[in-house]
């Protein structure tokens, strides 16, 4: 029997660290704690691309540095362009995996803000365990948690590639954030810091598929971060057709987080909801919509179904989506109807990882799983 492939050991990224980390860096290989904070403002401040720049580090520290450290940002596959001017970057990891991150226009962003800024929907994952019915992502399975470095970086590139500093971040892209809380928590700690990229806490979004633990635990970082719940049905009848996680985390506890994470930060939540034709767009379904989103004091933002090559569902016609959001109007509730962005280059979630994938015949193994996957949609 062959001995299975050896995988490639995932390098010790410069982006990983915190200035904590740096300044424990520093002092333990006999630095003076401030060479840290010179660290950082080269990589964060000055943006340059390697070691040998840092040119107010002595020879000795640069040298010890490239030795400890890797300096690369992911380089990308692909950058697909929309006629909207939305843009998705396809990176390839260290590992030869592959994410996507998607730069969207202010006014195509997610939560109603025409201020001119853009906003960045970052990946957490390589695939995602989750298995929601609508999402592209996780069609190929789950395959492993992005690092610190992994994350930070894809704000880098395209800050990079597109001369235009990123200030508004969701973490919508690939993969369950808080399956990754760990390393997320550290990466959104460099994304805010003065130090670092300087993101305003306001300004990032995560958005689970309903964790409540980890949600609970997130609450308790001390960043006035905001929420998003893929919430997607109003019934635990309805939402565990659409969120598999629902049958761990029902409704009621998942509210019961909510309230915790409430307790603790100031912000309005958002509920997401993808409108599915036939399967969550009665108006039955938003009259508990809005009784929910109302015990909660959240907003709740409507997503016409992004159709995904291999899933079977549909949008609705644009008569009941104006009636779903008129109704929640109506009720009281703050509610918008998003005209998705990207369509044209399929940019749901996980789509052009999926056709790279296929491309390059490496999805052929998860076949049986995708097969699987679409039969308990239907």
């Amino acid at each position: 029997m062959p001995a299975p492939p050896i995988q490639p050991k995932q390098p010790n990224s410069v982006f990983d660290l915190t200035l904590d980390d740096w300044i424990g860096w520093t002092e333990y290989h006999g630095h003076p704690k401030f060479r840290a904070k010179q660290i950082v403002q080269w990589l964060y401040e000055k943006r340059v691309s390697s070691f040998d720049e840092m040119t107010n580090l002595s020879q000795d520290l640069r040298a010890r540095l490239a030795e400890a450290f890797d300096f690369t940002l992911m380089p990308h596959v692909r950058v697909t362009g929309s006629q909207d001017t939305t843009q998705k970057f396809l990176f390839r990891l260290f590992d030869g995996r592959l994410i996507e991150t998607v730069r969207i226009p202010a006014n195509a962003n997610f939560h109603g803000d025409r201020s001119g800024r853009i906003t960045l929907c970052v990946s957490s994952q390589v695939g995602c365990a989750y298995d929601c019915k609508f999402c592209a992502s996780g069609l190929a399975g789950f395959t492993r948690n992005l690092s610190v470095g992994e994350i930070v970086g894809q704000v880098m590139a395209v800050e990079r590639e597109s001369g235009e500093p990123i200030r508004n971040l969701v973490f919508m892209g690939m993969g369950e954030p808080l399956a990754n809380l760990t390393n997320l928590t550290k990466a959104l700690e460099i994304l805010n810091a003065d130090w670092g990229i300087n993101i305003g806490a306001r300004h990032m979004t995560v958005s689970t598929s309903g964790l409540a633990p980890q949600i609970e635990k997130l609450a308790k970082v001390p960043m006035q971060i905001r929420l998003a719940i893929s919430l997607h049905g109003a019934t635990d009848e309805v939402r565990e057709k659409i969120m598999p996680v629902n049958k761990k985390y029902n409704l009621n506890r998942l509210f019961e987080a909510i309230q915790t994470w409430q307790d603790h930060k100031k912000q309005m939540i958002t509920f997401e909801y993808i409108l599915i034709e036939g399967v969550n767009d009665s108006l039955e379904q938003a009259d508990i919509l809005a009784k929910r989103a109302r015990s909660l004091h959240a907003k709740v933002n409507l997503i016409p179904y992004n159709t995904v090559e291999g899933l079977p569902w549909k949008r609705p016609g644009e008569e009941q989506q104006e009636a779903f959001v008129a109704f929640l109007t109506k009720a009281g509730i703050s509610a918008t109807l998003r005209r998705e962005k990207g369509h044209d280059i399929d940019a749901a979630c996980g789509q052009l990882r999926l056709q790279e994938e296929t491309a390059e015949g490496t999805i052929e193994r998860a076949m049986p799983e995708v097969k699987r996957s679409i039969s308990s949609a239907r």
